[in-house]
């Protein structure tokens, strides 16, 4: 996720250098027709021009907002995730007495754990990253054996709450009450990985790239009275608000792509497991993720 700093222009134009060589090129090249084949290109009222940009930006503005919200969405999804960890955790130490403590405990460090394992997952990452210290072997060779990994965590919770009320150290409804915790914790994770799995329309994006393509073009014949490097120049600066905001929504529609744009998974995770950590009683808690660079994965 990209953070209150101030974005450096090598990210920034790293995203788009392709594209602008691509638009100096088509204008270098039509300045070089209109020269050696004068009358050769049709002529294009400045009108019109302006009128497919501002067509293009508001279909620009719709695949922006469109993007943003399957950001959104992720990023309020992950915050159910914290604050039902915080409550499985909350509540397992204030139904369960001392004879339950150590499964308290156990379930307490495999939530940490599946935080860790749903990030790295959506990621396509190791799902062992940030695991550490926090799942049992036998459990982790478990889970190794399904396709799934953070849904067999979550099935090991609920085994384990089966033997705390079998125990008899939670009454009926608070079993019910912990499984209803559970059940939110599977829908947040259904949530999470529904959007990683539904691909934004591809169609979309490449007509909206190639229009604005379009643009550029008719903008290069309607601005062809400027000649020389001037022509040049404008065409690139008005394209460069084009390709950005493209190249943002393009980003942003995949929250979990491993990109500096991503929903910051990992710190959520940290974050989780400071909180959950604390709430046993632990004294070696990590520090929260900070980071000297102009975004938090």
């Amino acid at each position: 996720m990209l953070i209150d700093r101030r974005l450096p222009l090598r990210y920034i134009f790293s995203k788009i250098q392709l594209d602008i060589f691509y638009v100096v090129a088509l204008a270098v090249l039509m300045e070089v027709l209109a020269h050696y084949a004068k009358g050769a290109l049709p002529k294009v009222p400045v009108a019109l021009a302006a009128f497919l940009g501002t067509a293009i930006s508001l279909i620009l503005s719709f695949k922006l907002g469109q993007s943003y919200q399957r950001w959104w969405e992720a990023r309020k999804i992950w915050g159910a995730i914290v604050n039902e960890s915080r409550t499985l955790t909350r509540q397992l130490l204030t139904f369960c007495g001392d004879g339950g403590r150590e499964l308290v405990r156990r379930v307490a460090h495999r939530q940490i754990a599946w935080c860790y394992t749903l990030g790295q997952s959506l990621r396509g990452h190791d799902w062992l990253t940030g695991t550490e210290g926090h799942l049992r072997d036998e459990d982790r060779e478990e889970a190794e054996t399904h396709d799934n990994r953070p849904l067999v965590l979550l099935q090991q919770h609920a085994r384990d709450v089966t033997t705390l009320a079998a125990n008899g150290e939670l009454t009926d409804f608070q079993r019910v009450s912990i499984d209803d915790t559970l059940s939110r914790l599977t829908d947040a994770m259904g949530k999470a990985e529904r959007i990683k799995s539904t691909v934004f329309p591809t169609a979309y994006r490449l007509y909206l790239h190639y229009f604005i393509y379009i643009f550029i073009f008719a903008l290069i014949l309607a601005l062809a009275e400027l000649q020389g490097p001037r022509e040049v120049v404008v065409v690139t600066v008005i394209s460069l608000p084009f390709f950005l905001l493209e190249k943002t929504a393009t980003y942003l529609q995949d929250p979990f792509s491993g990109e500096p744009t991503d929903t910051a998974v990992t710190a959520i995770a940290r974050v989780i497991e400071i909180n959950l950590l604390q709430l046993l009683g632990d004294e070696d808690v990590p520090e929260k993720v900070d980071t000297d660079d102009y975004y938090v994965m």
